[in-house]
């Protein structure tokens, strides 16, 4: 594999959107976390569907490796380019192209930032439900990844508020999918099949999203318990009420301690285990109706008491802690982040399994998340351990957790994805079948590997998550 710098010259028309090889910064060659680096040829940063295919074309011709990336917020290696080759980044593609108010989407470049379109689209009167945790994450990121966030339990994810996109495959070819429609029962469903790719498949270049009128208001309730099983038992009785909660946030209270030292703010009843974070939105008398039932549920099933946060700001600090947990927890020590998915009625077990594995190992490990959903973010926190001791334990637990996690009838990311650092356990633990057919498909639409390989569920080759 060789590069010819003179043609990607020509494809890209504007010099300054082309680096070569050590004037690579070296974020580009990682992840958020920095920890796992590769290497890279050449650094594009395209602007247009025309330019990528160009690129593609280029790159598929001549069996070149290609590393999408987007923001730079994946947290599991899937923006590392292990096999060398061309990075194509994403960030400048970033406009809205079209705002739809009669069918309600908005059009927009995949480089956009989370933040940027939910500012957007409210300023307008509508609103974009899939609310991940990192809000200067991309479009692109959060479809490639399927990202959920705290609004799922009551909105579903990002898979559900995607109504078109414009792909272009390994070989530059471009494939147009969905549309305005609501209704689509017209052949396979391609576009589904390149939501949560994590960039095997196609790389997304324009993306027609589904908006919602934005709701009348919107209150968060602070619910502590006096332990973690209490309040996530409570969680399965106020989802039965059907009181319609937005976000239903768990943290025990070791971890908001954490939280509160980071970001010097501090939450009440700091005599709580934990802590059940809900939001509420729409019509006011609404919002006015469930909060006021839950109160009675939650106080019914153990609440230590029941603070409905109707202060903005304290709101506002709320919610900054919550949102600054890995942030806290990355301040202390290296920690690897997981998102594993259980069903709802296995969250309190699968705590109770992680907390007696924190027990036994002597690995520290901080668990909060969605309760709503079912999924459990772990840190697993690093500590004084040299890098051998390091790799082995967390190897060890992690191949613990997963497997209980499989055991219980969950799967091995909720919204991160695969990448490399899950690799490991996902191919472990998902069936042969299932594996062989994805595999099939990115040979159908991949066939000579060059769009982001030996990621995720692609075999074959060395295990990159082991030697990086």
């Amino acid at each position: 594999m060789s590069i010819d710098r003179q043609i990607l010259k020509d494809l890209v028309a504007d010099k300054t959107r082309l680096i070569f090889n050590t004037d690579i910064p070296k974020e580009y060659l990682s992840d958020a976390l920095g920890r796992r680096k590769g290497t890279a040829d050449a650094l594009i940063f395209p602007l247009s569907t025309e330019e990528i295919s160009d690129v593609l074309r280029y790159a598929c011709e001549n069996r070149i490796p290609v590393t999408p990336r987007g923001a730079g917020t994946n947290l599991v290696a899937s923006t590392v380019p292990v096999k060398g080759g061309i990075i194509l980044d994403f960030s400048r593609m970033n406009r809205v192209l079209e705002l739809d108010e009669d069918s309600m989407t908005l059009t927009v470049e995949p480089g956009i930032l989370l933040q940027d379109v939910q500012t957007y689209v409210e300023a307008r009167g509508f609103f974009y439900p899939p609310d991940p945790g990192e809000k200067a994450s991309s479009i692109g990121g959060n479809i490639s990844t399927n990202a959920g966030g705290m609004r799922a339990v009551k909105y579903g994810v990002t898979r559900d508020y995607v109504r078109g996109l414009e792909v272009v495959l390994a070989d530059g070819t471009i494939l147009r999918l969905g549309g305005k429609q609501v209704k689509d029962a017209s052949g396979l469903s391609l576009k589904h099949l390149l939501i949560g790719s994590e960039g095997t498949l196609g790389l997304i270049s324009k993306c027609m999203l589904r908006l919602l009128p934005k709701p009348e208001t919107s209150v968060s309730v602070l619910v502590p318990y006096p332990d973690l099983n209490t309040g996530l038992r409570s969680v399965l009785r106020i989802l039965r009420a059907n009181a319609n909660p937005t976000a239903v946030e768990f943290m025990e209270r070791k971890v908001v301690a954490l939280g509160e030292d980071f970001s010097g703010l501090r939450y009440p009843r700091p005599d709580a285990g934990s802590y059940i974070l809900l939001t509420f939105d729409g019509y006011r008398s609404e919002v006015e109706f469930n909060t006021a039932r839950v109160r009675g549920l939650a106080l019914e099933n153990g609440a230590l008491d029941y603070i409905v946060l109707t202060d903005p700001a304290q709101a506002a600090e709320i919610w900054k802690v919550r949102g600054a947990l890995v942030k806290a927890v990355e301040a202390v020590s290296e920690q690897e982040p997981v998102d594993i998915v259980v069903p709802i009625s296995h969250t309190v077990d699968f705590i109770r399994f992680i907390n007696d594995l924190e027990v036994s190992s002597g690995m520290r490990m901080i668990s909060f998340g969605h309760a709503g959903d079912g999924n459990v973010h772990l840190c697993v926190v690093r500590g004084e351990r040299d890098e051998d001791r390091w790799r082995r334990e967390l190897h060890a637990n992690m191949d613990s957790a997963y497997a209980k996690a499989y055991s219980l009838g969950g799967v091995a990311s909720g919204e991160h994805g695969i990448g490399l650092s899950k690799r490991r356990y996902f191919l472990r633990e998902t069936a042969a079948e299932n594996l062989a057919v994805m595999n099939e498909i990115k040979d159908a639409l991949d066939p000579l590997h060059i769009l982001n390989d030996q990621k995720s569920y692609i075999e074959g080759g060395k295990d990159h998550a082991e030697s990086f």
